[in-house]
């Protein structure tokens, strides 16, 4: 039995009808495709049909988002969500010209959460996403550092994205690291270039900081075999 905000969604928005097919996940692989048997206001019966478990995504795909105004963060974390981004790290860059900070940082992250669980379920995908707390760089320097690949966009990079090579499976995260629409400081550069991170670029145009890093997610799954 599929009840409460899941089976009113089911039933009143998407209106299933008896014979229709169903999936669940519990958003860490597990997979139990089902068709619906009956429904009442609210709730459906379900009849199992197969489970499966997929694996965890290998290697993870991190994206640290410097955090842009507007509803533009929450369109970021939909679109990567959507491509397949395993962990999004929301970030308070020096350039950024919206701040998080105490309540504005809690109810930020919910929403990004809230954000990337609708779009998960959308996309059909058996692992949801991480939307980590508020990070500063000194915290996205450490994780650019236990990285076994970490790329920070730059449309000035002599290196192209689409010319690096993933790393393998077993290895450890991929990060990808965007700044936001003013770029970021020397300082914050200095710093995630010394924690290991190398500068690529997307390609001959400069993207919205809302649109780069689910761009930058596809060229890099699609090299890595996860798109294949």
């Amino acid at each position: 039995m599929l009840a409460g905000a899941e089976g009113w969604h089911a039933t009143t928005v998407r209106r299933l009808a008896p014979g229709e097919r169903a999936d669940l996940t519990d958003g860490v692989g597990t997979i139990a495709e089902c068709v619906v048997k009956s429904v009442r206001p609210g709730a459906l019966e379900l009849a199992v049909l197969a489970r499966r478990t997929d694996p965890a995504p290998d290697p993870r795909v991190v994206v640290v988002q410097a955090i842009p105004k507007g509803d533009r963060g929450e369109l970021a974390v939909e679109t990567m969500t959507e491509v397949g981004v395993d962990v999004v790290v929301p970030w308070s860059a020096e350039r950024c010209v919206v701040r998080w900070r105490g309540d504005r940082a809690d109810k930020g992250v919910a929403r990004w959460r809230s954000t990337a669980l609708a779009a998960a379920k959308q996309s059909r995908r058996s692992w949801f996403p991480e939307v980590t707390a508020v990070a500063g760089t000194a915290a996205v320097a450490g994780l650019v550092q236990a990285a076994s690949l970490a790329l920070l966009l730059d449309p000035d990079a002599r290196r192209a994205l689409g010319s690096v090579a993933p790393p393998a499976a077993g290895a450890g995260d991929l990060v990808l690291v965007v700044g936001p629409e003013g770029g970021i400081s020397e300082p914050e550069a200095e710093l995630l270039a010394q924690a290991g991170a190398t500068g690529a670029r997307l390609g001959p145009t400069v993207l919205r900081a809302s649109s780069a890093g689910a761009v930058a997610a596809a060229l890099i799954m699609s090299s890595s075999g996860r798109w294949a």
